[in-house]
Parts: C-alpha cells; structure tokens; sequence
C-alpha cells in the first residue's frame, strides 16, 4: 500500500492516532516522527511529563495536535481525554499506541485496512508475547487477564492488554466508567464486548527497547492489584447481570 492509498483510506475513514505520553522523552521523538509517515491525523496527550516531552512536542507543533496539563492522572485518563477530543474534532476512528517505542507505527495500514473491511469493529493489535526481549511478567499478566475475559465475555482474545488498538468511537460504550490508570484499557475493551462491539484481532511487531532507553510506568505489584480487583468486579458484574441477559435473549429467541 503506498503513501497515497493510505491517505485516502485514512481521510475516508476520518482517522487519527492517538498517543498518550508520559515521561518518554527518550523514545518518543522517534515515535511521532514513525507515526506521521504512516497517519498525518496525530493527537499527542502529555500526561503531566516532567522531562522533555514538551520541548519534543513543540518541534511538532506545526503538524500534530496536542493535549496537556500539568499533573500526571494515569493512562487511563490520557486515554480518556484523547478520545473525547478526537471525537470533538469529528474523527471516527482512533488509533491507539504507545510512545515508549514497542510498537510499530508501520503496522498502522493493517488496522486501517482491517477497519475498512469492519468498521464496527475494536481492532485488536496481537503481540507475539514470545518476541525478544519480552518482560517474563508482561506474558504472565498478558495470560492471567485473558483467562479473566473469557470468563466475563465468553471471547477468546490472545492479547488483552495491548495497547495497539483501533477503536470505532461511535460504537465505544460511555468513557466515563474508565478509571484513570492500567485497568482503564480493558475497561473498554471488556464493556465493548459486552455492548457486542465485534473484536477483531490482527497480528502486530513489538520491540521493547532495552533498559535505561524504555520507561515503563507500570507498578507490578500496585497495578496488578489494582487489575485484580477491577476483574472481580469485571467478574461479578458478569455472572450477576450479563450472562443472565444473554441466557433469557437466547431463550427469547433474540441473538447477540
């Protein structure tokens, strides 16, 4: 696909990217610069950094647009600002990457093609968990949480918390249920799947840059408690409310 084909599929589909950021000033440049030669609809969040990111995004100024405060809120609250202002400024589809260099903006053709084939559908980047370089934790956590959303929506999904993602903002249940941190991502995912948002899966590179070069935020033992009780939660909101819903539709004769 050449540069011109998709841009015209990227202003069909009134699509942007969309990167929260924070405190990755190391890898960032890189990002934005990679991004831009594949989507020239780029929204930055600066999620309160205190290193250079502000002087990296103002090199941008004349071809991203950025939100910024002072204060760091979380991922999840980036995430939510973001897509409220891409809906506010009439973009359909979001785009969602990090900016500590893991994934590769050149994968964006494939969920821009995906979408155009399903344009109802949450596209889900899938990480090979095996690729070097991978955190052992990041393949336990990765397992631990697909477990728990097939048991919340009977969806088998192999990469539940990657962040590579395009989402349909007019199909996304409401963003004010999303917490501000980790958990605020599969949130979404999970509730779009149960308003029956179709999930689709496409396959994605991902590098982790070695140490001292990639800055995780991610508190292993903070936020993986934190994700343990919004999946109890998840859970329970499940077994009392949804499959009971989906029993009786199907009874009805009504189908997902």
């Amino acid at each position: 696909m050449n540069s011109a084909d998709r841009q015209a599929m990227t202003n069909n589909m009134s699509l942007c990217v969309l990167i929260p950021t924070y405190n990755n000033g190391k890898t960032l440049g890189r990002v934005l610069e990679a991004t831009l030669a594949q989507c020239p609809q780029l929204l930055v969040v600066n999620d309160g950094s205190s290193d250079d990111t502000a002087d990296i995004l103002e090199r941008f100024a004349d071809r991203i647009v950025t939100v910024s405060y002072e204060k760091n809120r979380g991922k999840g609250y980036a995430l939510r600002r973001g897509l409220e202002e891409a809906a506010r400024l009439g973009f359909t589809h979001v785009i969602t990457l990090d900016s500590d260099g893991q994934h590769f903006p050149e994968d964006i053709p494939l969920f821009v093609e995906a979408a155009q084939n399903h344009p109802e559908a949450l596209v889900v980047g899938i990480r090979d968990l095996q690729a070097e370089n991978m955190p052992e934790g990041n393949s336990f956590a990765n397992r631990f949480s697909n477990f728990w959303f097939h048991l919340q929506t009977g969806i088998q999904l192999p990469d539940t918390q990657t962040g590579y993602r395009l989402y349909p903002l007019r199909g996304l249940p409401s963003l004010r249920c999303l917490g501000n941190r980790y958990g605020a991502e599969l949130m979404l995912l999970v509730r779009a799947a149960w308003k029956r948002v179709p999930l689709l899966p496409v396959a994605v590179r991902v590098h982790y840059p070695p140490k001292g070069e990639r800055v995780s935020h991610f508190k292993p033992f903070a936020d993986f408690f934190r994700i343990s009780l919004l999946n109890a939660g998840l859970t329970l909101t499940a077994l009392l409310f949804v499959w009971p819903v989906k029993f009786f539709r199907k009874i009805g004769g009504r189908h997902d």
